[in-house]
């Protein structure tokens, strides 16, 4: 019987895409076709209209690289087509099999107003349903020629991904303009045959309803009559009309379909694209919402909303009708989908912040659910953060691409590490474009891991990035497999009622708590090191600026806080989370442009934050300002160079006054010593030792902050991936080409080793000791030339760690050290932010960088049976593919030893180095906004509300993983608190209570993250 059915499958096909699917449209009449090739970057609608436009044949090549070229296409439905229905049909030359990543059109009507998109899969426009006959049709087509940057499918390089190396040889070739008959028959015979064969296919050999399909189909394919297609369709459609009549089981898997085009925000394109790619698939989603009432389209990213509002007024009018329909439903209420591990704690809560305000302001609805398919593993602090945003259920999609281990879970709560849980769901159908076909439907039911305890699972359908979205053969296929024994059921659904109904049937669903991993793309938490770089100095810019402007807007008459400002410099960094910049697996133009994007950013927020303090008295004596919210005693440089040892309460400012350190720093040719460690350097320039005097102990097993160049060739996604394997090559980076003593002072101490290596490489390092502190600082500048490389910075230290502690947001997680479990095996490259602590009882070791995410650690047995566990530092990579030259030239970034440390310690020093002092002439200054007592309690952001009442908003958290209690004080008079959430809208059940002293008293339990409104009072306390 197989061969029966390979038969029939063999001749439904043939019969199927020679005869049946050209028949679908019965008469065709080509447009007349004009061309303008719009110069440099995309013109206005009002310009392209006023152009001069030349006469443009068929079968023409068209379309540099990143080009844009007009169509002016104009033609006349024939008398004979009256009460037929008539659509536009129009192929560019589409290429490939991916519907994304490529040519596509806006079709607009001659006023202006855009009427559906043309991508490779979704080729028609609507014109007259029924037609008159002789109607007028004069178009103006928007053609973007973008290059298929994957064509080789990661094989090889291109120059395409940057316009600037494009080049502009013609792209494409335009195949087809025609205006044309639907015959709905036949396109109805199209779907039936297709969603049949599909289901025949994969369904088991064993089974009744597969042998009835087959023998349905064989009758069918005898009835259809191979010179009249048209004339026969409605007499083979009756054939198959029983079988597809067939209900399904009562126990039948049932898949909640929601409409859906992903849509990258920047990647293979850049994001001037992705504005163009919104516009067109939102036409298109809008068009198909008129065609289908029970269509429900699932939409997140309020910048792509945004975008459109601004740009295309006319579709935005359209969605937001649609929306009132119940047909459109904004998802994820995040500002982009974001990457879900490298964006700090309050950079998450930002991007949840401003995108539920979006759809509530522009749409009256509040999201109820994080949508993130497509990130790249998920950080443990969402629960918390996802929750505190309002939201009830979170959903991905990407843990389905582990490399090594099947994730055991769909439908799940996921417990973060404060102990929060969300109702969380992992489509089983394994795609987020999903198009409803056989192999889909089948994949679904099996993987589902659920069984016996959940009966239904949700799938986005759709063709993303540039595909256009959902179409009505989607449409179509769902509707047949409604209700279709054999298949799982479908029904099309808001991703609400999904998650309502599934939490409803599976309230006591399995736990999984701490992070979602990803076993895959683990180099993206090193990929283009400089985009890295500027999200990490751009999120502590902000907190510098927001910090100071509240103490201005506090106490400086006439200061006016920046609101509009700082929203707008928050939305450009929240854009450059997006998961295909901020890991850096995007093309070369989008990382040269958010490259320089960060750059302004920085020098506006620089602005913002001396106007800031120059408001708090201006032509003082010079103070130090601290944003970090921990007292500090370091040495600081004022700006003259001079160095001067200060203490400075948290979030506060104190004078330029040298205090005595406990200790000075001496200096030798290859030794730094201030009394707390001695770090002793090897004539290779390693370290030989680092020794902690306050406990008598060696830190080091062996050489320390050794630089080693691994071959770095995943299998295949270059950008993205960090294979196992890289670990068994490398060289270790042992020549010496200067090592000298640049600053010996009693406060400061700094030798300065010079190496070149591979191709052209140099690495600078000044490696520095300063009084009072036994913190190591590495301040490394790299000038990279390699290719297919990956340099790490490693530290063997003598330390029994059975786990290592790295931050994320909102606090820290643990990570075994061991291999016992392939889960553990495949977590050999980890994501950190500020800090890796490893500890044994009674002493640990920080590695504290200012930039670097990607680490591992690792665990070894010594011949003298002591443990050398190895921290080793990510710090720049070189693959070739999207971006030939990613990571290519200078690089400045430092990362610190921090011997002896607590996790307190880490958490206090990892702010440090990422907030630097700041000296400025200033008044006396007033006391810090807020200050907190309490062992890890911890301030994370400082602010003016939202809504400019002039309140004050705090967010702090417990950082240290245990209880914390203290009290919180402000610097101004306090009228009262409230517990809120991130939106700064109050919690009834939860109280905040001013004491007869002006302070709060404030209770967390571990990693907890709280907001507090504090209102202000005109009187002192």
């Amino acid at each position: 019987m197989h061969d029966e059915r390979s038969r029939i499958e063999e001749r439904v096909q043939r019969v199927h895409d020679q005869r049946i699917k050209p028949a679908i449209y019965a008469a065709t009449v080509p447009f007349e076709v004009e061309a303008w090739q719009a110069p440099g970057e995309p013109v206005s609608f009002e310009e392209a209209a006023a152009a001069r436009y030349t006469p443009f044949a068929m079968d023409t090549p068209w379309g540099p690289p990143w080009g844009t070229t007009w169509f002016r296409m104009r033609g006349q439905v024939p008398a004979e087509w009256a009460g037929k229905r008539v659509e536009a049909v129009v192929d560019l030359g589409f290429v490939g099999d991916w519907p994304g990543n490529q040519a596509e059109a806006l079709v607009h009507l001659p006023d202006g107003r855009p009427l559906k998109a043309v991508n490779p899969l979704n080729q028609y426009v609507p014109v007259a349903n029924p037609a008159t006959g002789g109607e007028q049709i004069d178009y103006l087509v928007e053609a973007a020629s973008n290059p298929d940057i994957l064509a080789d499918n990661f094989s090889a390089p291109t120059l395409l991904g940057d316009v600037l190396t494009a080049g502009d040889k013609p792209l494409y070739t335009f195949r087809r303009a025609d205006l044309a008959v639907l015959d709905e028959e036949v396109w109805h015979l199209d779907l039936d045959l297709q969603v049949l064969r599909e289901l025949m296919v994969h369904l088991g050999e064993h089974e009744p309803r597969r042998h009835e399909i087959t023998h349905a189909l064989d009758r069918a394919m005898d009835a259809v009559d191979l010179d009249d297609i048209s004339g026969s369709a409605a007499a083979v459609r009756e054939l198959l009309a029983p079988v597809l009549a067939r209900p399904a089981h009562a126990s039948a898997h049932t898949i909640s379909g929601v409409g859906h085009a992903h849509i990258d925000s920047a990647w293979l394109w850049p994001i001037r694209e992705t504005k163009r790619k919104t516009s067109r698939t939102f036409s298109n989603v809008t068009s198909l919402a008129d065609e289908y009432e029970d269509f429900v389209f699932a939409c997140s990213q309020a910048q792509q909303y945004e975008w459109v509002r601004d740009n295309y007024p006319h579709v935005w009018a359209r969605i937001q009708d649609s929306v009132k329909k119940g047909q459109w439903a904004p998802v994820g209420g995040m500002w982009v989908e974001a990457d879900g591990n490298l964006p700090g704690g309050e950079a998450i809560a930002r991007q949840l912040i401003h995108g539920k305000r979006f759809f509530i302001e522009h749409f009256g609805v509040e999201t109820k659910g994080v949508w993130l398919p497509d990130s790249f593993g998920y950080t443990a602090a969402y629960p918390q953060l996802a929750k505190l945003a309002g939201n009830d259920w979170f959903l991905t999609q990407k843990i389905s691409w582990n490399q090594t281990n099947k994730f055991p879970h769909h439908t799940f709560w996921w417990e973060g590490i404060d102990g929060t849980r969300i109702f969380t769901h992992f489509p089983p159908v394994d795609t987020y474009n999903a198009r409803f076909s056989g192999e889909e439907m089948d994949r679904a039911v099996r993987n589902y891991r659920e069984k016996g305890g959940g009966t239904r699972s949700l799938a986005p359908f759709g063709w993303g990035d540039g595909g256009g979205g959902p179409t009505r053969e989607i449409m179509e296929r769902a509707r047949r497999l409604a209700d279709l024994e054999g298949s799982p059921k479908v029904v099309i659904e808001h991703p609400d009622a999904f998650f309502a109904k599934a939490r409803e049937e599976y309230e006591d669903a399995p736990v999984w708590n701490g992070e979602l991993y990803l076993e895959l793309h683990r180099a993206t938490y090193t990929s283009q090191a400089r985009t890295k770089q500027g999200n990490r100095r751009s999120e502590h810019k902000l907190r510098e600026a927001e910090l100071w402007a509240t103490t201005a807007a506090l106490h400086a008459p006439g200061y006016a806080y920046p609101y509009e400002k700082l929203d707008r410099l928050w939305k450009t960094v929240l854009l450059h989370q997006f998961h295909d910049i901020l890991p850096g697996s995007s093309i070369a133009w989008v990382h040269r442009e958010a490259e320089a994007e960060y750059a302004r950013v920085a020098e506006e927020l620089e602005a913002l934050t001396a106007e800031a303090v120059a408001a708090l008295g201006g032509g003082g004596e010079a103070r130090v300002f601290n944003t970090s919210p921990f007292e500090r005693r370091e040495v600081v440089r004022g700006r003259d160079g001079e160095a001067a040892f200060v203490k400075v309460p948290g979030s506060g400012s104190a004078p330029f006054h040298s205090d005595q350190p406990s200790d000075t720093v001496i200096v030798e040719d290859r030794a730094l010593d201030n009394g707390l460690v001695r770090v002793e350097l090897a004539e290779d320039g390693t370290l030989a030792s680092v020794f902690d005097r306050r406990f008598q102990r060696e830190v080091l097993a062996d050489k320390g902050n050794l630089l080693r160049l691994h071959t770095d060739l995943p299998n295949y996604w270059d950008a993205w991936d960090i294979d196992k394997h890289y670990k068994n090559r490398y060289t270790e980076l042992l020549d010496v080409e200067s090592m000298t003593v640049v600053e010996r002072d009693v406060l400061v101490g700094s030798i300065r080793v010079t190496r070149a290596f591979g191709k052209g490489s140099t690495i600078t390092q000044t490696i520095t000791l300063r009084a009072d502190s036994p913190r190591v600082d590495f301040e490394t500048e790299i000038d990279w030339h390699e290719a297919e490389k990956i340099l790490k910075a490693g530290f063997p230290v003598d330390v029994r760690a059975a786990h290592s502690s790295a931050e994320i947001q909102f606090g820290h997680v643990q990570r075994p050290t061991h291999t016992n479990t392939s889960w553990e095996a495949a977590r050999f490259e980890v994501c950190g932010h500020r800090w890796v602590h490893i500890g044994e009882p009674g002493y640990g070791v920080a590695v504290l960088n200012d930039s670097t995410y990607g680490h591992d650690v690792s665990r070894t047995v010594r011949e003298d049976g002591g443990t050398t566990t190895t921290v080793a530092l990510s710090l720049v990579r070189a693959p070739r593919i999207p971006d030939p030259e990613a990571d290519q030239g200078r690089h400045r970034f430092t990362y610190s030893l921090l011997p002896g440390a607590t996790i307190g310690d880490a958490v206090a020093e990892g702010y440090a180095l990422n907030l630097p002092l700041r000296v400025a002439d200033a008044a006396e200054a007033p006391e810090p906004v807020v200050s907190v007592a309490g062992e890890g309690l911890t301030v994370e952001a400082v602010k003016l509300a939202d809504d400019e009442s002039g309140d004050v908003v705090v967010r702090l958290y417990e950082s240290n993983g245990g209880r914390a209690r203290g009290v919180l004080r402000a610097g101004f008079p306090l009228a009262g608190a409230q517990v809120t959430d991130l939106l700064e809208r109050p919690l009834p059940d939860e109280r905040a209570e001013v004491d007869d002293q002006g302070a709060v008293a404030v209770s967390l339990r571990p990693f907890q993250v709280l907001t507090l409104r504090l209102r202000r009072g005109t009187t002192g306390r």
